[in-house]
C-alpha cells in the first residue's frame, strides 16, 4: 500500500516550521497513543504512521531528501535510519503526557534499549562532484575517506599490555566522591574522574602504534554508485563507514552529490536547456539543425519565420527520472545571428533583397488603399 505524504499525516503546510511539527505531532499522539485507546489496533497502526512522520520531518537532512523527492528520497532507509536520532522519551517527558518513558520502544519491540549503553560513532559527510553526463547515465564512484577508527594494536586503550595503572586521583574507582555535613544530613557529589576520564585508569607505557591516543587515522577507499537521474543534494547513506567509536559500533557515511555546472545545458528537474545559434537565412526559410543533447546530436526542425527566444521542445532527450522510468525533455531556445563579416556580393544581394521587399510592402499598400 502506498504511503500518505507525512505533511498530510500531521496536518500541516510544507513551509511548517520545527516548532509548528512538534505541536502537531504532540496533538496526534494525544489523540492516538493506546494508553489512550487500549485494544484498539486501529489506532496503534495510526501512532506508528504519526511516529514515522514526525521521525522525518523533525531531522533537517531527512526532511530535505522528502522534500525534494518524496519518498524515494528515503529507499534505502531501515526503519532504525528513520527513528535514528528521535528521542520519543524526551518529547514525551518534555510535554508531560503521563505516558510510559519511551514510546518509541513500545512501538518497535524496545530495539534501542539493547544499544542504548553502547554509543556509536559519528556520521561523516563526504561532499562529491560529478557531472551532468555522469548523472544522465549513472556512475561508479570510488571515495577516498579518512576516518578514526580504534587502534588495533592497544584496541583503543592507548598503552602497551602492562601500560595501565590504576589513576593515582580516584584510585581506580573512575569517580570522585565529595561529602558535606549539612546539619544532621550529609550531602554527597559524584562526578566523573578527570584524570581518567571515568576509565579508572591512566596510561603509563603509552602505545607506540596510536601514540597513547588510542585511535588512529586510516584512509578507506569505498565504492558508490550515483543512480540515474541524481541532481545535487541527492545523499548516499553507507551503512558502517562512519567514525568508530570505542564501543566498536560504526556511524554512517552519507556521500552527498554536487552536480557541476555545465558549459552548454542548464538543468531544470527533469528538463534541459540549451541556446543554439542559427543563421537569418535559416530562420527565415527554416529547416533543420543539429544540436547537443546529453546523449549526442539531436535534430531539430526550425519553422519559417523563427524569432530569436523561439523554444523547440524535443521529448524524452532531457535527464532520467531519478527512480522511475522515462526521462525529462530536452528545450532548444534558439538565436538568430546577423553575420558582421559580409563580402560585396552579399551585401548587393541583400540589397536587392531589401528593394523587392520594399516594392511588395508598397503594391500591398496600394491595394489596402484601392479596397
Amino acid at each position: 500500500m502506498a504511503k500518505r505524504d507525512y505533511y498530510e499525516i500531521l496536518g500541516v503546510g510544507r513551509d511548517a516550521d520545527a516548532a509548528a511539527i512538534k505541536k502537531a505531532y504532540r496533538n496526534m499522539a494525544m489523540q492516538y497513543h493506546p494508553d489512550r485507546n487500549p485494544g484498539n489496533g486501529e489506532a496503534a497502526e495510526k501512532m506508528k504512521e504519526v511516529n514515522e512522520a514526525y521521525a522525518v520531518l523533525c531531522d533537517p537532512h531527512k526532511r530535505s531528501l522528502y522534500d525534494a523527492y518524496g519518498h524515494a528520497g528515503l529507499e534505502g532507509y531501515t526503519q532504525e535510519d528513520i527513528f535514528r536520532g528521535v528521542d520519543f522519551g524526551s518529547l514525551f517527558r518534555e510535554f508531560r503526557f503521563g505516558f510510559g518513558d519511551d514510546i518509541f520502544d513500545s512501538f518497535f519491540g524496545g530495539r534501542t534499549s539493547a544499544r542504548r549503553g553502547r554509543r556509536r560513532g559519528s556520521d561523516l559527510r563526504y561532499d562529491l562532484s560529478v557531472t551532468l553526463e555522469e548523472v544522465a547515465s549513472g556512475v561508479e564512484k570510488t571515495v577516498e575517506i579518512p576516518r578514526v577508527s580504534p587502534c588495533s594494536v592497544c584496541n583503543g586503550t592507548g598503552a602497551q599490555p602492562d601500560g595501565l595503572e590504576a589513576c593515582p586521583k580516584c584510585r581506580g574507582a573512575g569517580q570522585i566522591v565529595k561529602e558535606q555535613r549539612s546539619g544532621y544530613s550529609i550531602v554527597r557529589q559524584i562526578t566523573v574522574c578527570g584524570e581518567c576520564r571515568g576509565r579508572g585508569k591512566t596510561v603509563k607505557k603509552a602505545c607506540k602504534e596510536c601514540g597513547g591516543k588510542g585511535a588512529v587515522e586510516i584512509t578507506r577507499k569505498i565504492d558508490v554508485h550515483i543512480p540515474p537521474g541524481a541532481d545535487t543534494g541527492y545523499s548516499i547513506r553507507v551503512e558502517g563507514e562512519g567514525e568508530v567509536s570505542a564501543d566498536g559500533l560504526p556511524g554512517d557515511l552519507y556521500v552527498v552529490v554536487n552536480v557541476e555546472r555545465h558549459p552548454l545545458f542548464e538543468r531544470h528537474g527533469d528538463d534541459v536547456y540549451i541556446q543554439h545559434d542559427i543563421s537569418f537565412v535559416t530562420a527565415a526559410l527554416g529547416g533543420k539543425e543539429q544540436v547537443p543533447g546529453l546523449t549526442g546530436l539531436v535534430e531539430v526542425d526550425v519553422a519559417e519565420g523563427t524569432q530569436t527566444g523561439t523554444v523547440v521542445r524535443v521529448p524524452g532527450q532531457g535527464m532520467p527520472r531519478l527512480g522511475k522510468r522515462g526521462r525529462g525533455d530536452q528545450y532548444v531556445v534558439l538565436r538568430v545571428v546577423t553575420p558582421t563579416d559580409l563580402t560585396r556580393e552579399e551585401k548587393d544581394l541583400l540589397r536587392q533583397f531589401q528593394s523587392l521587399r520594399q516594392a511588395g510592402d508598397m503594391g500591398r499598400r496600394g491595394k489596402e488603399r484601392k479596397g
